[in-house]
């Protein structure tokens, strides 16, 4: 079963997004982007909570953006509205970390996105050396951590401004990894608002149980 449909502290883990966009009264909608053969998606799972769902998704993040981009259209969605997009594996996003975002962004001529300092040391394994971690892993050397955030999610620009800068990337023949990327392939430079620690995406299998934990904590 895919992530965001698991059961995290009694809920399904898309349900905690959907909470905290539906407690946000100022948005007119929000979007649900499905792989046209997601067979797990069960609108009664979330009865009660405010959203839309298109089956638009793509073979990527870039392509599902951009497919649920063109869908907000018949939402009545235009070029200079803001939009704002959300990784739904990560439930610990609050309404108050939304509105904070909204804040620091609604006059910004570009946009922004949630994110944090890293605070860890940067290791960097050498070319040939697998992405997850094994008994043969080495580190090549290290990387300094001055001037890196990580970004996180939601992700606030112009619709039409990141439609275009998807549009760009793609011709280009880049497939991005979020958002912000995407605006700065256009030379833009998007504004970095403070994140959570609660606010991290649910990758690794342990995750799950840390997830859990916070949200229960927090019930």
């Amino acid at each position: 079963m895919p992530k965001q449909y698991q059961t995290v502290a009694g809920r399904p883990m898309l349900a905690y997004t959907l909470a905290a966009f539906d407690a946000c009264s100022e948005f007119s909608q929000t979007l649900v982007v499905l792989a046209p053969d997601d067979s797990h998606f069960d609108a009664r799972r979330f009865a009660g909570l405010r959203f839309a769902v298109e089956r638009c998704g793509g073979a990527s993040r870039q392509a599902s953006v951009y497919n649920g981009l063109n869908a907000l259209a018949n939402f009545g969605a235009r070029d200079d509205d803001w939009v704002l997009v959300h990784d739904a594996a990560r439930p610990g996003i609050t309404p108050e970390l939304i509105r904070k975002l909204v804040a620091e962004l609604r006059d910004d001529a570009i946009g922004g996105i949630l994110a944090l300092p890293v605070a860890d040391t940067l290791k960097r394994v050498a070319p040939n050396m697998p992405d997850v971690p094994t008994k043969d892993v080495r580190v090549a050397r290290t990387e300094s951590r001055d001037g890196l955030w990580q970004a996180q999610t939601p992700q606030m620009f112009r619709l039409g401004m990141l439609r275009e800068a998807i549009e760009r990337a793609r011709h280009d023949g880049h497939d991005l990894t979020d958002e912000a990327s995407a605006i700065e392939w256009l030379g833009h430079s998007p504004k970095l608002v403070q994140g959570s620690l609660r606010n991290f995406k649910v990758t690794y299998p342990e995750d799950f149980a840390l997830a859990g934990a916070m949200l229960s904590a927090n019930a």
